[in-house]
């Protein structure tokens, strides 16, 4: 067995008339850290006193005071605004999730962009019931978080979008370029345990800034470090590149798809991802 245990029967039985949760049958993680409740929602006193920790210190390795940044992508930690901020807003999504319990279109998972959808996707996709549950700032770590702690309990949907990565761009000077290919990896194979019926559509990470940037270069050398992962060798997923899309001949951003920051997606940027995920959708629907 891997580093992450699994929960034996009696301490499932104990926490789930405590805290009356579903339990979760979880993906064996290359480490375990000192998280007190590795899977389900609502969290015990103790776990959520350790996940308002700084992220920092909950981090693979704190707990042995080893520095282990290439774990840091696959490995399940929870994100931080400060506080009980981040817990909160994932709190506030659970219970959006827990409404709309049962069979959706599609569910979104990803980061800012992904929630920076909003009306976009009303206007692209007007009838489609979708739940998105994209936080800012999230990186694959924190996303497998919440997928184990009750971030997509009871959702049946059709087609799954995961577009992860971009903040993990920030760590890899530290943790490098296939842990972060890895991460993505791991929050699709996280995925298609939790909906095997489901179609799984991996997005690679969008391009940002400008050619000869090192987030833009990583991003570059991340997505095609996800090529030799051969995510589609699953009939279920499929892999979209769209940075043929976002960029010029040149390879600089086209200006109007993007925000000033260079990052986030303008309206105009947003309709050009409905439209490649548009023939996908409607091929998944007949299927």
């Amino acid at each position: 067995m891997h580093a992450r245990s699994l929960i034996t029967v009696a301490m499932v039985a104990t926490t789930l008339s405590t805290l009356h949760m579903v339990p979760i049958v979880a993906l064996d993680y290359a480490y375990e850290t000192a998280e007190p409740q590795k899977t389900g929602w609502p969290l015990t006193p103790e776990a959520e006193a350790y996940t308002i920790k700084p992220e920092f210190e909950r981090r693979p390795g704190k707990e042995q005071n080893k520095h282990m940044p290439n774990l840091w992508p696959v490995v399940p930690t929870a994100g931080s605004f400060g506080g009980r901020s981040w817990l909160d807003t994932h709190a506030k999504l659970v219970t959006m999730v827990e409404a709309n319990k049962g069979p959706i279109d599609v569910l979104l998972v990803g980061d800012s962009i992904t929630i920076q959808w909003g009306d976009s996707w009303k206007r692209n996709f007007p009838d489609s019931k979708a739940v998105n549950i994209g936080i800012g700032g999230e990186k694959t770590q924190n996303v497998l978080w919440r997928l184990d702690h009750g971030g997509v309990a009871g959702l049946e949907p059709k087609v799954v979008i995961l577009m992860i990565g971009n903040n993990n761009m920030f760590f890899t000077p530290e943790t490098g370029i296939e842990p972060a290919a890895q991460g993505i990896k791991t929050c699709a194979l996280n995925l298609r345990e939790k909906f095997p019926k489901a179609h799984l559509i991996v997005a690679k990470v969008l391009p940002a800034h400008a050619p000869g940037n090192r987030f833009y270069e990583d991003i570059k050398k991340t997505n095609a470090a996800i090529d030799g992962l051969d995510l589609a060798a699953d009939p279920m997923v499929q892999v979209l590149d769209l940075t043929p899309d976002f960029v010029e001949a040149d390879g600089t951003l086209k200006k109007s798809l993007f925000k000033p920051d260079n990052i986030h997606l303008s309206a105009e940027g947003y309709d050009a991802y409905a439209a490649r995920l548009k023939p996908i959708l409607e091929k998944l629907k007949g299927s």
